[in-house]
């Protein structure tokens, strides 16, 4: 599957992504905002990420800007069974990062709003889930513009660190319009 937004493209990740992988999200001040990125990350690490199988309900596509001569990868942004409430009838959660240096461009609600017609649209859900750690305010404010509501606070537990950490839980209702721009702009 692939989107196509006015700055960016959000494709699947080949093998041959590793390094841009690599250099993108190799940051302390990534991992230490997920939940289940190991740290320190390594080229091995990418490449295993790349080739793993995903599921039509379970995927992961990088964020590509378009900036200069060719696209650069910037991140990712994926959607995943929410642990414990993986069902069909909309158990997911949206989860995604952006490497350092495009943080506060508005690209992770572009790509966010992207994701929510592929979830709405091309899979059939009608709720996703997300969360934020507390000390990650910027997310916050990604997924309230993207219309998620808080439900709540949860310790999770922040593989890079080896703690569990305070988590904002949030929640959005997609059988409701308004949720997404263009769905136009998907392809399968």
């Amino acid at each position: 599957m692939f989107a196509r937004t006015p700055r960016l493209t959000l494709r699947p990740g080949w093998p041959e992504d590793a390094a841009a992988l690599t250099q993108a999200i190799a940051h302390e001040a990534v991992a230490f905002k997920l939940a289940r990125l190991p740290w320190p990350y390594t080229a091995a690490n990418a490449a295993e990420w790349l080739n793993r199988p995903q599921s039509p309900r379970d995927f992961t596509l990088l964020i590509m800007a378009h900036e200069g001569l060719c696209p650069r990868l910037v991140g990712a942004i994926g959607i995943h069974p929410d642990e414990g409430h993986g069902d069909i009838k909309g158990g997911h959660e949206i989860g995604y990062w952006l490497t350092p240096d495009a943080w506060g461009r508005g690209y992770a609600t572009e790509a966010g709003h992207a994701m929510l017609g592929i979830a709405r649209h091309a899979i059939g859900l009608r709720r996703l889930r997300s969360g934020h750690f507390i000390d990650n305010p910027a997310s916050g404010r990604v997924l309230a513009k993207l219309g998620f509501r808080n439900t709540g606070v949860e310790m999770r537990h922040c593989l890079a660190l080896g703690i569990d950490k305070p988590c904002a839980k949030l929640e959005l209702d997609l059988s409701t319009e308004g949720s997404c721009e263009d769905p136009e702009r998907m392809a399968a």
